[in-house]
């Protein structure tokens, strides 16, 4: 046709053609973009079968204080960093400071619920603490499909400009 324009609708997907609009253009920079986003794949799945028998990962090194972090927060149960490769003007990443077997959202039990919820809590306070009163995100990466690379559960809170849907 002469234009498109897809809608998603409760869990279903919608083509629409309108007259004048295309397709933008696959670029450079996107395939680029393509090209990390399947090398972060391949290092994901990676690390995926290690996820329960790995050594301390690089965030228990971090709350050991054998790594350097750009730390934001730190309370007795959670700690906040900036992301070293940042998605967003501000990135951070919140982590539990044990991982209690928490390696993945999915390994999560009614135990965990606590501390999942003063995980979120931590995040918004932080965000407001730097100054992203006017949103933000907040991604939790489980497992191979996810793209989780550290099987330490965290979660990513970005903002700072503009963030567009669907990500990834």
């Amino acid at each position: 046709g002469n234009g498109w324009m897809a809608l998603r609708l409760i869990g279903r997907s919608a083509t629409y053609h309108i007259p004048g609009l295309r397709r933008p253009a696959v670029t450079a920079q996107r395939r680029a973009v393509r090209a990390m986003t399947s090398a972060e794949e391949a290092a994901a799945k990676a690390a995926a079968h290690l996820a329960d028998t790995e050594p301390p990962t690089i965030f228990d090194k971090i709350v050991a204080k054998e790594i350097p972090a750009n730390v934001i927060y730190e309370d007795d149960e959670a700690l906040a960093f900036r992301d070293i490769s940042p998605q967003a003007p501000v990135h951070f990443l919140v982590i539990p400071k044990k991982r209690s077997g928490l390696t993945r959202l999915s390994k999560a039990t009614p135990e965990h619920k606590a501390l999942l919820g003063h995980l979120l809590y931590v995040a918004q306070l932080v965000a407001m603490k730097e100054n992203l009163g006017d949103g933000f995100r907040v991604v939790v990466n489980d497992g191979p499909n996810g793209c989780q690379s550290v099987y330490h559960l965290h979660l990513h809170v970005m903002g700072g400009r503009q963030l567009t849907w669907p990500p990834g």
